[in-house]
C-alpha cells in the first residue's frame, strides 16, 4: 500500500471520523455514524483504495513509499 492520503486530508478524516463515531454512542444519530471507523482507519493507515482506483493522491511525492 502506498501512502496516498497527505497531512491536512488526514486531520479531517480523524476529525469527522470521530465525531461520527462519538455521536454514535452517545445516541444522538443512528447506527450509520459507526461507519467514522471507514475514515479513521483510512486516517491511520494513510491509505485510501478509493484514492487508489481513481488515482488521487493529497499527500507530497516526496512522503509516498
Amino acid at each position: 500500500m502506498k501512502i496516498n492520503i497527505g497531512t491536512i486530508d488526514r486531520i479531517l478524516r480523524l476529525i469527522v471520523g470521530l465525531v461520527l463515531i462519538v455521536l454514535a454512542a452517545t445516541g444522538t444519530i443512528g447506527w450509520w455514524g459507526w461507519l467514522g471507523i471507514i475514515p479513521v482507519a483510512t486516517a491511520l493507515f494513510r491509505f485510501c483504495p478509493l484514492y487508489a482506483i481513481l488515482g488521487i493522491r493529497t499527500c507530497p511525492l516526496k512522503t509516498q513509499r
